[in-house]
């Protein structure tokens, strides 16, 4: 038994269309897939967190399963975009690296140890079958303090996210995304936010936030 499946239900990570991941993401996809407010939840978010560019912080992050948008109302000092898809990636404006890598193939990141201030992964945990040794490997390539900031929503390619996330409820996605963390080991204790408005009658897209910083030995 793979060490992340342990612990979770029979089938948690299997996916309606088990065909391979680069045939799925070949065709480029220069498209948003949350909606304006949600988007701009995320911008906010990254900004209240120092990310972006609007400090003068000269920020190394790295983004996750990346597109030709990363979200960021303005480009840090260094943005690296690790995605599936190459030509997504190279129409990130923001981008001064580009990585093309299947994470559930191969989870490893090739970076040096302590080597970024941030790690970014936006409306695409949903779609890891090997979550647990990704995220063991953001913290390996954080530096301690660097955070980690996972954000989500309630819409995906249902085909490709795992059963165990569709087969929940937002509350239950949140538990999930914390629970990753925690199994991955290295980070503080997460915080999750809600990050649009919970108000009854809201019809955007939910904006969830789940972040945490690579601990301080």
């Amino acid at each position: 038994m793979n060490e992340i499946d342990q612990g979770y239900p029979a089938g948690f990570f299997e996916r309606g269309d088990p065909t391979s991941d680069a045939v799925f993401y070949r065709p480029p996809r220069l498209v948003t897939h949350i909606d304006a407010a949600a988007i701009s939840a995320v911008s906010e978010l990254y900004a209240q967190l120092g990310i972006d560019g609007s400090s003068d912080a000269r920020w190394r992050v790295l983004d996750l399963m990346s597109s030709w948008v990363s979200h960021l109302r303005t480009a840090p000092h260094e943005l690296v975009v690790l995605g599936m898809n190459a030509a997504e990636l190279d129409a990130n404006p923001m981008a001064t690296e580009r990585v093309v890598q299947n994470l559930n193939v191969d989870p490893l990141l090739p970076f040096a140890d302590e080597s970024f201030d941030a790690v970014l992964c936006c409306v695409s945990i949903d779609y890891l079958v090997r979550p647990v040794e990704v995220l063991r490997e953001a913290a390996r390539v954080l530096r301690p303090g660097g955070q980690v900031v996972i954000t989500f929503s309630n819409r995906c390619f249902p085909t490709k996210a795992i059963r165990g996330w569709l087969d929940t409820d937002d509350e239950g996605r949140c538990a999930i995304v914390v629970d990753y963390l925690s199994r991955a080991g290295a980070f503080t204790d997460a915080r999750v936010g809600l990050r649009t408005p919970a108000a009854r009658g809201y019809r955007g897209d939910p904006l969830y936030a789940v972040t945490a910083r690579r601990a301080v030995s």
